[in-house]
């Protein structure tokens, strides 16, 4: 299964004509979205499909999937947050039960201990084989039992265009991934990340 993962940049970002070229261009199974504005809803206009967001509270932007040929059933985890006033507030984490694996679309607190427990939190609410992919906000090495981390190993984040981050990540158990692949950046702050993913 061929998947994309891409952090629009919610602020004058990717629009869905761009995912739409990326779609048309290395054909994957299912696109994972991080920053998802209300236009993005435009997106099987644009590329066929369906198409299923997971807004958060409190912002105007969302986790979304977008499917080639097939409905999809979703869900939602949420996530620790911090409880200190004025911080993010509580984040979810997307789920999409598929026929082999499970699929968790993720876009991670700053927070480096937080995301960390937002991960584990994933990992212990899901049985069986199981690929996160997204935002991690992460820097440096994650340690998950269980997990392996098979995404890229480029920098794939470029924070006010000066510090170079490796941010947008794959971790599985139980699952395999054959080929990796940074592509160009367009109209956000990141670089979509192409993975092929099997049991």
């Amino acid at each position: 299964m061929k998947i994309v993962s891409w952090n629009l940049l919610y602020r004058q970002g990717a629009a869905a004509a761009d995912i739409a070229q990326i779609i048309e261009q290395h054909k994957p199974d299912l696109f994972l979205l991080q920053e998802a504005t209300k236009g993005i809803n435009a997106l099987p206009a644009h590329a066929g499909g369906y198409f299923y967001t997971l807004p958060w509270k409190g912002k105007s932007y969302a986790l979304g999937v977008w499917s080639e040929k097939h409905p999809l059933e979703t869900g939602s985890i949420e996530l620790p947050f911090s409880r200190v006033p004025g911080k993010f507030p509580p984040r979810v984490a997307q789920v999409i039960p598929l026929p082999e694996f499970t699929l968790v679309n993720v876009h991670l607190s700053h927070g480096q201990l937080l995301n960390r427990r937002q991960l584990r939190k994933i990992a212990k609410s899901i049985e069986g084989p199981l690929a996160i992919i997204g935002d991690f906000n992460a820097i440096g090495p994650i340690i998950l039992s269980g997990f392996k981390d098979v995404g890229p190993r480029t920098i794939t984040h470029m924070a006010q265009k000066i510090v170079p981050f490796r941010l947008d990540r794959c971790l599985v158990r139980g699952v395999s991934c054959k080929n990796v692949e940074v592509l160009k950046r367009g109209q956000s702050d990141h670089r979509p990340i192409v993975l092929e993913l099997h049991i």
